[in-house]
């Protein structure tokens, strides 16, 4: 949910009106960082599936 949100967000700031307003959050690096939890956390979910 935090890399779908993270990636609506930098969708909105990639189109906004005024150019000038740049945010200061780095929504590029929390989608990574938030995939990449998901992408673990599968994983070890499967592992632990396979396991018994």
């Amino acid at each position: 949910m935090i890399a779908i949100a993270a990636t609506l967000a930098d969708r909105r700031r990639l189109r906004r009106a005024d150019l000038d307003k740049v945010g200061w959050v780095p929504w590029t690096t929390l989608f990574f960082l938030a995939l990449l939890a998901a992408v673990v956390l599968l994983a070890l979910a499967a592992k632990a599936r396979l396991a018994g």
